[in-house]
């Protein structure tokens, strides 16, 4: 699948997306897989509450499923202004 990093967790872990074969059954599962990798890694996920994630597109919990999934974002909540 694919895996979209935006903002600062795109500039933590130093690259904006890549393409990863996992295991994971739901998005916690992969946030947790995704840590064990480096420390930029740990660094850009050490705070979920500062997280918003989107699932082929659209925005879900962490908890969500990954079955069939094709691709998972990750980025900063949004503000308006």
């Amino acid at each position: 699948m694919d895996i979209l990093y935006f903002a600062w967790v795109r500039e933590r872990i130093g690259r904006p997306r890549e393409t990863l074969e996992t295991d994971a059954a739901t998005v916690a599962e992969l946030v947790e897989e995704l840590k064990g990798r480096e420390d930029r890694y740990a660094a850009a996920f050490a705070d979920l509450s500062a997280l918003r994630v989107a699932v082929n597109q659209e925005l879900t919990d962490f908890d969500a499923s990954l079955e069939g999934v094709r691709e998972v974002a990750f980025f900063p909540p949004m503000t308006g202004g």
